[in-house]
């Protein structure tokens, strides 16, 4: 059996790594970038959620629509009327 040779592990050097777009920019800028993330996030939200309130009402709207429509009435109940009795 052939015996293994240990290498020392060469350490991380922070002058090896690449600067990064965050490292170049000053921190003003990114302080304004992160703002304006955060402001795209809440305005999608907000989107969302007037969309989805707009779904419901209009869901509430073709409800209503319905529940005044006899036929559908007609229609979806039950044609068993001895148990009303």
């Amino acid at each position: 059996m052939a015996k293994k040779k240990s290498r020392p592990a060469a350490p991380a050097r922070t002058e090896d790594k690449p600067a990064t777009l965050r490292d170049l920019l000053s921190s003003e800028v990114v302080g304004k970038l992160q703002a304006q993330a955060a402001e795209m996030k809440a305005d999608e939200q907000k989107r969302l959620e007037e969309a989805r309130q707009q779904a419901e009402d209009a869901r509430k709207a073709e409800q209503k629509r319905l529940e005044n429509d006899f036929e559908h009435l007609l229609s979806s109940s039950s044609m068993d009327w001895k148990k009303f009795k």
